[in-house]
């Protein structure tokens, strides 16, 4: 595949891309396309070579959470070197430089999010990938790097898990969704 090709193909996944590097980052868009610029020097440089030994989202995909993993580690040593040296400064949070975006999310949304992020990483890579992304499980298991099996395994718990913590939120706030009575609820 010559450098044309791959850049209409790269610009046809761009979307997916974005969306997948908000999941590998945490859903900080700022360090998100900090990532996915840095994947895309990586690819015109050379560093990284589509072989095709795979689709190439799935590949783009790795290229993408590899990166993200090494750039939170980069991040987190940073941190570390200036806490020891001096006070630590918080770093900004995008929700707060996005207000207008922030207020636009619907309560439900917010929710599911959150319950998502609880996840642990794998169970939350594997439903991102065949969900969001519509990978299927042996493409997602060659993407985080495990066997079919596995990703089976994390996707099934993953879902199971989700499904919990969103009832248990339910209950919390004294929803009835499935129309069951919450009998914790105060009257």
């Amino acid at each position: 595949m010559d450098i044309s090709e791959l850049q209409a193909e790269l610009e046809k996944l761009h979307g997916a891309s974005f969306g997948w590097a908000l999941s590998c980052c945490r859903r900080d868009r700022a360090e998100a396309e900090e990532v996915l610029q840095t994947v895309y020097l990586k690819i015109l440089e050379g560093k990284a070579r589509y072989r095709g030994e795979s689709k190439l989202k799935t590949w783009l995909f790795a290229v993408i959470r590899k990166t993200a993993i090494t750039e939170q580690r980069k991040r987190l040593l940073r941190v570390l070197k200036s806490t020891a040296a001096s006070n630590p400064t918080p770093e900004g949070n995008s929700f707060a430089a996005e207000p207008a975006a922030a207020l636009e999310r619907s309560e439900r949304q917010r929710k599911f999010q959150t319950a998502l992020e609880r996840l642990p990483a794998r169970q939350r890579e594997a439903l991102h990938l065949v969900f969001y992304e519509d990978l299927s499980l042996r493409e997602a298991a060659n993407l985080i790097g495990v066997s079919i099996g596995s990703a089976r395994q994390h996707y099934e718990r993953g879902k199971k898990h989700l499904r919990e913590l969103l009832n248990r939120e339910e209950l919390d706030y004294g929803i009835s969704w499935k129309r069951r009575e919450n009998p914790g609820a105060i009257s």
